[in-house]
């Protein structure tokens, strides 16, 4: 499904547009800084987002929340109004282990070098692996209940 994805040439590529990935990664990080979650991996791709986290409430909630606010200031830049934008759906998984989650942190940020969007993951501007060197967000993959989501734009 991710190749597909990632291989789309039609339908919206919203994600894909520098001031809405900007507020998708500071939703990102607002979301660790209200407590909601520790925040993995992540990369926005132009039409879906990969997200490893640990939540600290209902993944519901959690999911809630972000979509919600994103959608509302997203619609906004684009200049829409009463369009949804994220999909009802969403791809969750329980993470069991450390081992799991490095391997999935890895599939996530190795994504946009599959897409074929640049050669090394630390070269993808939208996604955790750019980030690691700037900043650190805590060392969520110690838990056995974290959580893998993948977002689909509509």
């Amino acid at each position: 499904m991710d190749r597909y994805l990632d291989r789309a040439r039609s339908g919206p590529m919203y994600l894909v547009r520098e001031p809405i990935a900007r507020l998708l990664v500071a939703s990102l990080q607002r979301g660790v800084l209200l407590g909601h979650y520790e925040l993995g991996a992540y990369a926005i791709m132009a039409n879906h987002v990969h997200v490893l986290l640990l939540p600290k409430i209902s993944p519901s909630r959690l999911l809630c929340s972000v979509k919600g606010a994103t959608a509302r200031e997203a619609n906004r830049i684009l200049g829409r109004t009463g369009e949804a934008f994220w999909q009802a759906e969403s791809y969750d998984h329980w993470v069991r282990d450390e081992a799991e989650w490095r391997k999935i942190a890895n599939y996530i940020e190795d994504n946009p070098v599959k897409a074929g969007l640049v050669v090394r993951a630390e070269d993808y501007q939208w996604s955790s692996a750019a980030k690691s060197a700037e900043m650190s967000l805590g060392a969520a993959g110690k838990s056995a209940c974290a959580t893998a989501a993948t977002e689909h734009r509509q």
